[in-house]
């Protein structure tokens, strides 16, 4: 069985050969883009100059309300769910537009 130490020794060693590896893969990777771009011609002036890939949307703002509870003042834009004190006013038979502001 091996100690602590003799343990040690080989992560260490492996750590270098890991280190090692990735600095040889990425200097290929690095070559491989410098071909690329002498072959095409490209700068990297034309490498930063393409459009993001995300869209840039504008963040959306707040949106007005459109109904509001009389007895508490809670207001609701109508978008996404119902709040709960409209369901229960319209399953009491009341109306959506007894609500709108």
């Amino acid at each position: 069985m091996a100690n602590l130490n003799d343990l040690l020794a080989q992560k260490a060693a492996l750590e270098k050969q890991i280190a090692d590896a990735q600095r040889e893969e990425r200097g290929n990777a690095i070559a491989k883009v410098k071909a690329l771009m002498t072959e095409y011609g490209l700068t990297l002036a034309d490498l930063s100059s393409r459009a993001p890939t995300t869209s840039a949307r504008k963040p959306l703002g707040k949106v007005a309300a459109k109904y509001r509870n009389p007895a508490t003042g809670d207001t609701w834009s109508g978008r996404g769910l119902k709040p709960n004190w409209l369901k229960a006013a319209l399953e009491s038979g009341r109306k959506i537009e007894d609500f709108a502001v």
